[in-house]
């Protein structure tokens, strides 16, 4: 179990950072952070989930044309955008990744079924992400607010990779963050059966 410090830093008291510091985040951080990450469990070690770490002025601009307007400045703020892709045809990898069956198989029929378990793994491995970066100290800002199709052909064209969801991180200024919004209370999103 681990303690009331971590799941504050994790959950509890964390907060989406919109305003970034200017305080670089190195590759040896992102390396720390895909270590953490890829450990985090998906059907039949699947890990579908593939990553561009965003951090050139180069590779924002190509990013810009796909954000929104309410994403733009953030962004390319943002020490790193991390584009968090899933591989639809993560299943090739599955020998290795799962060798105790022909896991393969499963998937190659499906197109269908290798979607959608490429797209919900690769959104828990997204999630992983998230998690880590706050366990190794870095803040973090999801956004769905972007065009799907443009971040595919400026990053993805001629792959079986699609975007999934876009996330800033770096080291967050306390200027930018708003008030902890409201969850739903147990009885409203929950049930026991």
């Amino acid at each position: 179990m681990i303690d009331q410090a971590a799941l504050d830093a994790l959950f509890l008291n964390a907060r989406t950072q919109n305003k970034w510091t200017p305080e670089p985040v190195s590759e040896a951080e992102l390396r720390q952070l895909y270590d953490i990450l890829k450990m985090g469990p998906t059907s039949a070690n699947s890990s579908p989930a593939r990553f561009v770490f965003v951090t050139t002025p180069e590779g924002k601009e190509r990013l810009r044309p796909a954000l929104s307007s309410g994403n733009l400045e953030k962004t390319m703020a943002a020490p790193v955008t991390v584009i968090i892709g899933y591989d639809t045809a993560f299943y090739e990898k599955l020998p290795f990744l799962f060798p105790h069956a022909d896991a393969r198989s499963w998937f190659t029929g499906s197109a269908a079924l290798a979607e959608e378990t490429a797209f919900r793994n690769g959104t828990l491995q997204g999630a992983y992400l998230m998690i880590a970066a706050r366990a190794i100290g870095l803040d973090v800002g999801a956004m769905s607010g972007y065009d799907k199709a443009k971040v595919d052909e400026a990053f993805f064209a001629g792959t079986t990779i699609k975007a999934n969801f876009l996330c800033n991180i770096g080291h967050g200024d306390p200027a930018g963050v708003y008030g902890k919004l409201p969850r739903l209370p147990f009885e409203e999103a929950c049930q026991i059966a």
